[in-house]
């Protein structure tokens, strides 16, 4: 009887899971541009609600960066003061209007691309997990006019860039390219790790291709930064499913979450790929430092972060590494891929796949069918016995 509660506990607790993400939205992309000089732009996500509105606002003055501005209304608006956000000091180039509207701010800065020489390493948890070459300061990288990639029916765009100075021709070939995709509605891409998406999200895809390394089995890393409020950094947390079918041999989905629920998130599985069809073959881990707070000036600084939130001071960073010293690498197509979901609200949750929940239902039902037809047989039984008659 236990199990069959157990059993019916894990249905129903599962089902609400599936109906997360089902609000849509009106969605938009929009480049906007310097009329005195269009290479400079900005890409506008905003996605029209009932009650609110969420801004995506994406740029690569600087190093690629994000702000995420949540309000409580459908008619909020984004302004640009491009002569403000182009100059020494930026402070209120942004603006999301009716301020007052603003429920929730935050942004997440893309500062530096991190590569190590793994062939020596043989401990896979090394910090930093071997010789560390100069990073790549992604503010000094230059990126190919957004609105050339543009995909009004998907939803989507890329910032493509390589170093303004490379005198080893490392990206001569290459690049590094953050892909940009909202939705009007939720759902789940077709590439692994297929993270659940809903309407109240935007996906960033990282990938590096082409690349030239530096070492023989080099391993590339992501330095990422977000705003502090005051000493203390968003929290990371972990959570762990029996569950694989969209992410196979992948047990783990980790988020950062920038308050107490419902807030701002940044959600992903500790997975990259070394190939562009990704699959269980090409799977690299992707290792997550902690937090650790620092000023504002030992950063790459983004002026679309600083033209909305003014001279802030405290900043959070953690670096992702992809891959490990064995296993499928870089090195195999000179080819990397990684994946994150970025939102407001709660986060997406997976509900249990139907082949779980059968599996689930067997392992915990059969037992209980068993205990039940017993305990039949046994009344049954004792019922035959009371009525039996002697012929005598």
């Amino acid at each position: 009887m236990r199990s069959l509660v157990l059993l019916l506990s894990l249905l129903l607790t599962a089902a609400p899971f599936g109906l997360l993400g089902e609000e849509t939205r009106q969605v938009s992309l929009k480049v906007i541009s310097d009329w005195l000089d269009p290479s400079q732009n900005l890409l506008h996500i905003q996605a029209v609600g009932a009650t609110s509105t969420l801004h995506y606002v994406w740029g690569s003055l600087g190093p690629p960066a994000v702000l995420l501005v949540a309000t409580n209304t459908p008619n909020s608006t984004l302004s640009v003061n491009w002569s403000l956000l182009i100059s020494s000091e930026p402070d209120g180039g942004l603006m999301v209007l009716p301020k007052e509207s603003i429920q929730f701010s935050s942004a997440l800065v893309f500062t530096r691309l991190f590569e190590f020489d793994s062939t020596n390493t043989s401990d896979a948890a090394a910090k930093p997990p071997g010789k560390s070459y100069p990073p790549y300061s992604l503010a000094d990288f230059s990126w190919d006019n957004i609105t050339d990639s543009l995909d009004p029916a998907t939803l989507s765009a890329t910032f493509r860039g390589h170093p303004i100075h490379d005198p080893t021709g490392a990206f001569a070939n290459g690049s590094l390219a953050f892909r940009v995709q909202a939705f009007s509605r939720s759902g789940r891409p077709a590439q692994p790790p297929r993270l659940l998406h809903t309407a109240d999200t935007c996906q960033l895809e990282v990938d590096l291709v082409g690349v030239s390394p530096r070492g023989n089995r080099s391993l590339f890393g992501l330095e990422v930064a977000t705003l502090g409020h005051g000493p203390d950094c968003p929290s990371v947390q972990e959570q762990r499913s029996i569950d694989d079918e969209y992410a196979p041999a992948v047990f783990q989905l980790d988020q950062l979450l920038w308050g107490s629920l419902p807030s701002g998130f940044m959600q992903w599985r500790p997975v990259a790929f070394s190939q562009k069809q990704g699959g269980r073959e090409s799977a690299m881990p992707c290792q997550a430092s902690s937090l650790y707070p620092t000023l504002a000036y030992l950063l790459p600084q983004s002026p679309i972060v600083r033209a909305f939130f003014g001279s802030q001071n405290y900043f959070c960073a953690f670096n992702l590494t992809f891959g490990a010293s064995t296993g499928p690498g870089y090195w195999d197509q000179h080819y990397l891929s990684w994946s994150m979901l970025l939102g407001v609200g709660t986060p997406p949750v997976d509900a249990l796949s139907s082949l779980v929940l059968g599996i689930v239902a067997v392992a915990l039902g059969a037992p209980a069918l068993m205990l039940l037809a017993g305990g039949v047989f046994l009344l049954l039984g004792r019922k035959w016995y009371s009525e039996y008659q002697p012929i005598n």
